[in-house]
């Protein structure tokens, strides 16, 4: 018999979506909010506490997107309300340096080896532009390695996608994106050193910087081989390149040094956001003394932002990460969310289903294929997204809440209960079997 579940009530987030549109390119101020790649219409949320989100409609979800990764500590913490609102009273921004700029600096430099100076922005795409700047600026190079299916934000330098070739300047993905900014940056695929040596070889004292995300976290949970990021390490090192670590999703996420820590590699420049925020708007980049002093008003590589270092965020981002510094937090979360994958595993297993579960630290990914390992961008099948669109569905008619598209990666919190991940479980099943019946 076929298993059917009632769709939730959308009413409310329906017609304030066709109202949104009246104002808003696509009824949305981010692409993928508007659900273009699930069932319905975008769901608009009215709050959020612990692990959960309830919706205009009133319905109430089980948050896994977690404002796609910085609320690893839920929504709603306590800890950050009281000291966002402890700030509140004392103004909301100045755009002249804090105390709690400092602060914020000094906890994330005392605990973090791989950088000695950080500079911090509004924003991820604000970060990596910054760092691609200055990693052009300190190598006096102009062109930028990145691979496929790693997303760096929007800035025109990284908003390219891959051509054909083993070794392809990168076209431009968005319109307005001149032609001659996308043929600084190459595109090649990820995990495959052939490609890479290729590159230097080619455009030899060219590349200023390979970037990779820490984990590539954007277009599926791309898990690399320790060895291909070594490699990476050695072959920018003998080029007199750069190696840029992008860690908007990875830092404090996989640790509080993030993947570098992970993989025991020092990157030339590391990209920061999303947890440093304590879920304001945030972004930071930092690197070694000496890369930074390239950096204005010390050196001649122009950056600035009104609104860096704003106080609301640096204060957010202060009691979020004396939280995280916690002992055991993220082993803690690392063997929740391993329990969680592994049930699921399970039951995965006896049922024969085509359906693989990729986990690091607390970040998951579904995959509908039977590919016990994915490095790259074209290794997914394009065609199973119509399932995670079923999938999709049947969470938020159980009440569970996933990102609204299966290239999105899911998140574990320290909010999330152990009743909280149970009951997940049992809706994921219900919704893998609708799925596959």
């Amino acid at each position: 018999m076929a298993i059917k579940l009632e769709d939730i009530s959308r009413e409310k987030s329906t017609e304030l979506f066709e109202n949104a549109q009246k104002f808003f390119p696509g009824g949305v101020n981010s692409p993928v909010r508007a659900f273009k790649s699930v069932y319905g219409s975008p769901l608009f949320i009215e709050r959020g506490d612990r692990a959960h989100i309830w919706d205009a409609d009133g319905n109430e979800f089980i948050d896994f997107c977690c404002s796609w990764g910085p609320l690893i500590l839920g929504h709603n913490n306590p800890q950050i309300r009281e000291s966002v609102a402890s700030q509140l009273d004392k103004g909301l921004s100045f755009g002249a340096p804090t105390r709690l700029e400092n602060e914020l600096a000094a906890l994330i430099l005392k605990n973090n080896s791989y950088i000695e100076k950080i500079r911090f922005v509004s924003s991820g795409t604000e970060a990596v532009m910054s760092a691609i700047r200055l990693a052009r600026g300190y190598t006096k190079r102009d062109k930028i390695v990145k691979f496929d299916g790693c997303y760096h934000g929007h800035s025109d330098a990284l908003l390219v996608k891959a051509g054909s070739g083993l070794v392809t300047f990168g076209e431009t993905s968005s319109a307005g994106v001149p032609k001659a900014f996308a043929e600084e940056t190459i595109v090649i695929a990820l995990d495959d050193k052939a490609a890479l040596e290729k590159v230097f070889a080619d455009f030899k004292d060219q590349i200023a910087a390979v970037i990779i995300e820490g984990v590539p976290a954007n277009n599926g949970l791309l898990l690399q081989d320790p060895e291909y990021i070594k490699f990476l390490r050695q072959i920018t090192s003998d080029n007199s390149s750069m190696l840029i670590f992008d860690e908007v999703i990875t830092g404090f996420r996989l640790g509080f040094q993030g993947a570098a820590h992970y993989y025991g590699i020092q990157p030339d420049i590391i990209t920061y956001g999303k947890i440093i925020g304590g879920g304001m708007p945030v972004g930071a980049y930092g690197a070694s003394n000496e890369i930074m002093e390239s950096i204005s008003p010390q050196g001649p590589v122009y950056q600035a932002g009104t609104l860096s270092g704003n106080p609301i965020a640096m204060a957010a981002g202060i009691a979020a990460l004396n939280i995280l510094l916690q002992e055991q937090f993220y082993k803690n979360q690392e063997d929740t969310t391993l329990n969680f994958v592994e049930q699921i595993r399970s039951f995965i297993q006896e049922k024969k289903y085509k359906v693989q579960i990729f986990t690091i630290g607390s970040i998951f990914w579904f995959a509908f294929t039977d590919r016990t390992r994915i490095t790259r961008a074209d290794q997914i099948d394009a065609n199973s997204m119509t399932k995670y669109k079923i999938m999709h569905r049947a969470l938020l008619n159980q009440g569970v809440y996933f990102g609204p598209s299966g290239y999105e990666v899911g998140f574990i919190s320290s909010a999330h209960t152990e009743q909280d991940l149970a009951t997940t479980i049992s809706a994921i099943k219900v919704a893998l079997d609708i799925v596959f019946q």
